[in-house]
């Protein structure tokens, strides 16, 4: 358990994302065996946002990865945690690793104050911890998309997105110098040959509704909508590069692709 001393331990209302589990992995050797299966270095310092992906370099779960001791958490999707501990079961092999449930700590996030470390992903995410659960965070899914940030399976996909397309080496998600890991030969050669020729992009319109088609201006498709939020006016959809400077229609009204400053950098 984190104790009273950890950085990471605080106590604050209404910080509490429901949506996370905590993974405990404990036994021997644990960093090395997450070292050459994840895309983040974990050899250093922690917390790092991290994916596991296929061998063909597409993502399967994204998640990040905190040290307690010489156990590590994975703070994952808590719709997805009994998926990924079955899959992380399958590389584990006859080594004397657990993988479980951490009930008793829960994530948490504050867009203001000291509490616990920035998120690795991006600083503008604001700050992140682990603790006991205390009351449901508000306006985070807003907060994370207006930044041009994805996550999860809903919006990455599953065995759809190669993890650059997912922006994984904008956001501190993948190492390329810390040797083999699941999906590692391709993504080394995309990122060699800086060839990322398409992106998950949060999209912002009016016609944001269930089941809405994104288009080009002449009615041709566009892009492949991953998930959308009619609450929010906001989607998330992959879309090809030389695409993102056109105008879009997504349910037949405007759409604008959301362009941060992080992502503009690296589309030059």
């Amino acid at each position: 358990m984190f104790g009273e001393g950890s950085s990471y331990l605080f106590a604050m209302a209404g910080t509490t994302l429901i949506d996370r589990a905590l993974l405990r992995i404990s036994g021997a050797e644990v960093r090395d065996f997450l070292q050459g299966l994840v895309t983040s270095d974990v050899a250093g310092p922690l917390p790092v946002w991290a994916g596991l992906l296929t061998p063909q370099g597409k993502a399967l779960f994204d998640f990040i990865l905190w040290a307690d001791g010489d156990d590590m958490l994975v703070d994952c999707e808590a719709s997805q945690a009994d998926a990924l501990a079955r899959r992380l079961s399958i590389y584990r092999l006859r080594r004397p690793i657990v993988i479980a449930r951490e009930p008793a700590l829960a994530v948490h996030r504050s867009a203001v104050g000291d509490q616990g470390v920035a998120d690795p992903r991006l600083a503008e995410l604001g700050r992140r911890w682990l603790a006991p659960a205390s009351d449901a965070a508000e306006g985070w899914l807003a907060h994370r998309l207006s930044l041009g940030v994805a996550e999860g399976v809903a919006e990455l996909g599953q065995d759809k997105t190669l993890w650059l397309e997912a922006n994984g080496r904008e956001l501190g998600g993948v190492s390329f110098t810390k040797g083999c890991y699941v999906g590692q030969e391709n993504t080394a050669r995309m990122h060699h040959r800086s060839k990322v020729n398409r992106r998950l992009v949060v999209l912002r319109g009016e016609g944001a509704a269930e089941g809405a088609l994104l288009t080009d201006a002449a009615g041709r498709p566009a892009g492949d909508v991953r998930v959308i939020y009619p609450e929010l006016g906001l989607a998330v959809a992959q879309l090809r590069v030389e695409l993102l400077g056109n105008g879009f229609l997504l349910g037949g009204a405007p759409a604008t692709p959301l362009v941060p400053a992080w992502l503009a950098a690296a589309l030059g």
